[in-house]
């Protein structure tokens, strides 16, 4: 392996070398742990330049997660090699709100990995626990739209061999068991209808994973605030953390950013509709010709998806209190929105 998987690792000479300078350019860097992500280790680089050089004065540096049981799943489903190979074959040109990739590589193993991404400080990222309002979530939808649009209904989905890998036994193997430890674990944090939804979840789930979809593209399959770095005015937005990128229907992303935003549930209920025809009016705007009724219940059934993703990442990475919490919420703003939706009555 020729590249380091964390600042400790990094030399000035390696880093230069990677943001395209001579090895002797960079006199220094300090590292600082930054973001609140539990499948990796995210550092902001601050850059020491022995003189003036047309290269950023810091980067964000995201390595490897130090918990072994995180890099245990993300080797199980792509997690590192899918964001990877997101920067190195798709980002750039996309025209999609994402960081500027400098330097990606990943070994063979497909658990150690290094990428350098553009800081785009100050923007900040979105706080899970504390949500946004239907109003704050415009720029978000906005760009989600810009993601789905790239790869509407196209046949680079099934070409594409890290994009194309099937997780479905996967899930199918370990969802009913983690179920079980989820419902154990928040069963005094969590209202009996909310813990509820996932036995049905359970029952229905051969169903789920099967469903085609009204359309298919490139999904984020983690689009929620806390993997948004919002601009200070909010009227921006970028996406991160690429590592659940997938193949599904667009409106599964869209129903999952809505209903794990969303602290209000009567705000959230009055949010549904509006946000979906923000995001039709966002892709027909970009060439895409939707299909309004299949892609709506493809929302509803999306839904879903908030509450299976806390479900099964709980479970499977580092525990802490916040990511409790966070995940406590991830499971019962969506369970609300799909018990409002009957998603589970559309499988």
């Amino acid at each position: 392996m020729s590249f380091p998987t964390s600042p400790d690792a990094m030399t000035p000479a390696w880093l230069a070398e990677a943001l395209g300078q001579e090895a002797s350019a960079l006199e220094g860097f300090t590292a600082t742990k930054v973001g609140t992500g539990q499948m990796c280790d995210s550092f902001r680089l601050t850059l020491d330049w022995a003189h003036r050089v047309d290269a950023p004065a810091t980067v964000i540096a995201k390595c490897p997660s130090h918990d072994e049981a995180s890099r245990h799943i993300a080797k199980l489903t792509s997690t590192y090699i899918k964001e990877v190979s997101w920067y190195r074959e798709l980002a750039k040109g996309s025209g999609v709100a994402a960081p500027q990739c400098h330097y990606a590589d990943i070994a063979a193993d497909e658990v150690d990995f290094i990428l350098l991404l553009s800081d785009l400080a100050p923007a900040q990222q979105g706080d899970q626990l504390a949500g946004l309002g239907p109003c704050a979530l415009d720029p978000c939808i906005d760009a989600a739209a810009g993601l789905h649009a790239l790869l509407w209904n196209d046949t680079r989905l099934d070409i594409l061999p890290w994009l194309a890998r099937d997780s479905g036994d996967l899930v199918r193997a370990l969802f009913p068991q983690l179920y079980l430890g989820f419902r154990e674990r928040y069963a005094a944090r969590l209202a009996p209808e909310v813990l509820d939804l996932g036995a049905g979840l359970v029952e229905r789930l051969e169903a789920w994973l099967t469903r085609p979809p009204a359309a298919r593209t490139i999904v984020h399959g983690d689009l929620r605030v806390d993997n948004i770095l919002f601009a200070p005015d909010g009227d921006r937005c970028w996406l991160v953390d690429w590592q659940t990128l997938g193949r599904g229907s667009g409106a599964t992303d869209l129903a999952y950013l809505v209903g794990t935003s969303i602290a209000d549930p009567s705000d959230r209920a009055a949010a549904d509709r509006p946000a979906f025809d923000r995001w039709l009016a966002a892709l027909s705007a970009r060439g895409v010709d939707p299909d309004a009724e299949g892609l709506w219940t493809d929302y509803r059934i999306g839904a879903l998806s908030g509450y299976f993703m806390a479900v099964f990442a709980s479970m499977n990475v580092e525990r802490t209190e916040r990511g409790d919490e966070m995940f406590a919420v991830m499971a019962e703003r969506p369970a609300r929105q799909a018990l409002a939706l009957g998603s589970l009555d559309l499988l």
